[in-house]
C-alpha cells in the first residue's frame, strides 16, 4: 500500500520530484531515466511505472537549462527500444508457457489475454506495437505478447523503433515547448492528469466497444 501511495505521489508531482533528481544527481539523472523507461517497457511485471507523465516533465525540466532535450531524447528513445526487445525475446522464449497453470508465470497472465491479444494484432497488425507505446499497461504487455505470439522479429522491430520514436519524441518535446508556458508551470499536477486520461482512454473505447460486441453477440445467440 504504501509503495502504491508513493507512486501516485511521484507520478502527481513529478515535475517537482525530478527537479530534485536532476538537482542532487546532475548528469546521472539521464541514466534514471533511461533505467525507468527500459523497466517499464522492458520488465512485464512493472507495468505501472510513470511512462508519458514522465517524459512531458523530463521536457519541461530539460526546457530550464539543467538538461540537453536532444541526449535525452536520444537516450529514453534508446531506452524504450531496448525494453521492448527484451519483452518480446522474454515472449518468445516463455511462449505459451506463459499461460500453462502449472509453470510461475501463470499468476501473472491468463490465457485469454493472449486470445485478446491475438484479436487486436489480427485487427491493426504490427501497428498495435506503435499504438501500445501511448497505452499505459498496455505498452508493457504488448511487446511480451507479440513474442509469445511468434510475431517476425524483423516486422517487430520496424515497428518497435517507429513506435519509440513516435512516443519519446512526442512527449518530450512537448514538454521541452510548452512545459515553461506560465499556465502549463501553474497547473502542471492537471497537465499530467489530462496526459493520464488521454493516454488511457484507446483501452478504454476499446474495452466499451468489446463490451458491446460481446452483448450484442450474446443477445443474437439468445434470440
Amino acid at each position: 500500500m504504501d509503495y502504491i501511495l508513493a507512486l501516485f505521489d511521484f507520478i502527481m508531482r513529478i515535475d517537482k520530484h525530478l527537479a530534485e533528481i536532476t538537482a542532487a544527481y546532475g548528469a546521472l539523472t539521464y541514466i534514471i531515466l533511461f533505467l525507468i523507461v527500459f523497466c517499464e517497457t522492458g520488465l512485464v511485471v512493472l507495468p505501472i511505472l510513470p511512462g508519458d507523465s514522465m517524459l512531458f516533465a523530463a521536457g519541461a525540466i530539460a526546457s530550464t537549462g539543467s538538461m540537453n532535450p536532444h541526449f535525452m531524447f536520444l537516450a529514453l528513445f534508446i531506452a524504450a527500444v531496448i525494453g521492448d526487445a527484451v519483452n518480446y525475446h522474454i515472449g518468445a522464449y516463455l511462449g505459451e508457457r506463459a499461460f500453462d497453470p502449472n509453470h510461475f508465470t501463470s499468476r501473472f497472465f491468463k490465457k485469454q489475454y493472449l486470445e485478446k491479444t491475438q484479436k487486436f494484432y489480427d485487427k491493426y497488425g504490427g501497428k498495435t506495437i506503435i499504438i501500445a507505446r501511448f497505452v499505459p499497461i498496455v505498452r508493457t504487455f504488448a511487446p511480451f505478447l507479440a513474442g509469445v505470439g511468434g510475431m517476425k522479429y524483423r516486422n517487430f522491430f520496424i515497428y518497435n523503433v517507429t513506435g519509440g520514436f513516435l512516443w519519446t519524441s512526442l512527449f518530450i518535446y512537448a514538454g521541452y515547448f510548452f512545459g515553461e508556458i506560465p499556465v502549463v508551470k501553474r497547473n502542471f499536477t492537471l497537465v499530467i492528469i489530462a496526459i493520464i486520461i488521454l493516454s488511457v482512454m484507446p483501452a478504454v473505447i476499446e474495452y466499451l466497444k468489446a463490451r458491446k460486441e460481446s452483448k450484442k453477440a450474446a443477445y443474437e445467440t439468445a434470440a
